[in-house]
């Protein structure tokens, strides 16, 4: 796949397009950019429909291009623009067109859901080297992206921290030598709550990460450990492994990132603060690395104590039926994934209890026979399905939590 062969550094600036510029990895990368001009220039940017952010983005980095989600948002942003602004392109088309921008070496995929997958794949298709945060188009079509990766020759590199650490760990060893590796997970904020306790679990709780500052979305998957589920998925196809050579152990203190473990016994663990500018800054700048001496040093003595534990899966279901569905393989991720974004959706809408996510992902897993994909549009209609499922279906009024 070429994911671990660096390239020779461009003596010009980097042309970096951003997918999901005004979300939290999108913000991290443009402040890098912003700070880094001397390396980096800004070609692209997509925004969905926080318009007026984005013409903030727009004023201070000059993009050629830009799109947003909603076209009648994209006709007002023109007419603010004016002539001398950039091209304003929406839908899905923008995204794609935005992903395959001119003069774009590196690709931040940031969006949020399977939607980043067609745009994705646009950027590989183009040779567009891809900085992936975007894990849940890895998880509904790795085998797909790898293909495309492939055939372009484009990189794919990982944005997450835990998949970033393992990248780093894996560097400069033979990949034979691999006995497993370990995702970290910081265990969310309800993990010391009781499966009793879980079942009145309130949006505003679930909420409140303990360690990182991320979207709704992701931070409703974090408190379900679904998140740690779809980086399982997504590392099977970013490092090539079984699921039986992946591993998850809860650290709440998420100073290290993940471990690798190889055949003799050795274990390289990738520890930094808990700040994402460092994964991001690690792939805008691979294979050379940025100088953030700004940053707060890790400081082992005051961190104090690591703890580690094992998931509870019982009463965090999401983490084995992520495993199930990776087991299962074929469509039976795109399931579960598209099942996650809508009960995480209802669950934002007060529309179902926090235990019902991982039940209308289960039932939707229980209804769908997997079958074997190889195009996208095969991929995206198991995920409509699922969808589709997903939103009737109806929790039974006092049902066991699972």
């Amino acid at each position: 796949m070429g994911y671990y062969v660096p390239s020779v550094a461009s003596p010009e600036r980097k042309g970096v397009a951003i997918l999901g510029s005004t979300g939290s990895v999108g913000t991290t990368a443009l402040a890098l950019i912003a700070r880094f001009q001397d390396q980096f220039r800004v070609t692209a940017l997509s925004a969905g429909r926080r318009v007026a952010e984005l013409k903030d983005q727009i004023e201070q980095f000059k993009p050629e291009l830009v799109s947003v989600a909603d076209p009648a948002e994209a006709a007002k942003l023109r007419d603010a623009l004016g002539s001398d602004g950039p091209r304003v392109v929406c839908e899905a088309d923008g995204l794609r067109r935005v992903a395959s921008a001119d003069h774009t070496d590196i690709l931040i995929s940031a969006l949020v859901g399977a939607v980043g997958l067609e745009p994705t794949l646009a950027a590989l298709d183009a040779g567009i080297d891809v900085g992936l945060a975007n894990k849940e188009s890895m998880v509904i079509g790795g085998e797909l992206m790898r293909a495309h990766a492939t055939a372009s020759g484009a990189r794919i590199l990982p944005v997450d921290s835990e998949h970033n650490a393992i990248f780093q760990a894996l560097e400069g060893h033979s990949r034979e030598h691999l006995r497993r590796i370990v995702l970290t997970a910081s265990g969310g904020p309800f993990r010391t709550t009781s499966k009793a306790e879980l079942a009145s679990v309130t949006r505003a709780q679930a909420l409140r990460h303990p360690t990182w500052d991320m979207g709704a979305k992701i931070t409703i998957d974090s408190a379900t450990l679904m998140n740690k589920g779809l980086e399982v998925i997504e590392a099977r196809w970013f490092f090539e492994v079984e699921p039986d050579d992946i591993d998850v152990v809860v650290h709440p203190q998420s100073i290290v990132h993940s471990m690798v473990e190889y055949h003799d016994g050795s274990v390289i663990a990738v520890m930094a603060i808990p700040d994402m500018t460092i994964p991001v800054g690690h792939v805008l700048a691979y294979p050379d690395l940025l100088d953030l001496g700004y940053l707060p040093r890790l400081n082992l003595a005051e961190a104090g104590t690591l703890e580690f534990f094992e998931p509870d899966t019982d009463r965090f279901n999401c983490l084995a039926l992520a495993f199930s569905a990776l087991r299962s393989g074929g469509t039976m991720p795109a399931v579960a994934n598209a099942a996650n974004e809508i009960a995480v959706e209802r669950f934002l809408a007060d529309d179902i209890a926090f235990l019902d996510i991982p039940r209308i992902i289960e039932a939707a897993m229980q209804a769908h026979e997997p079958g074997q994909y190889k195009t996208i549009e095969e991929i995206l209609t198991a995920d409509s399905w699922a969808r589709s499922h997903a939103r009737d279906f109806r929790p039974r009024i006092g049902a066991t939590p699972v």
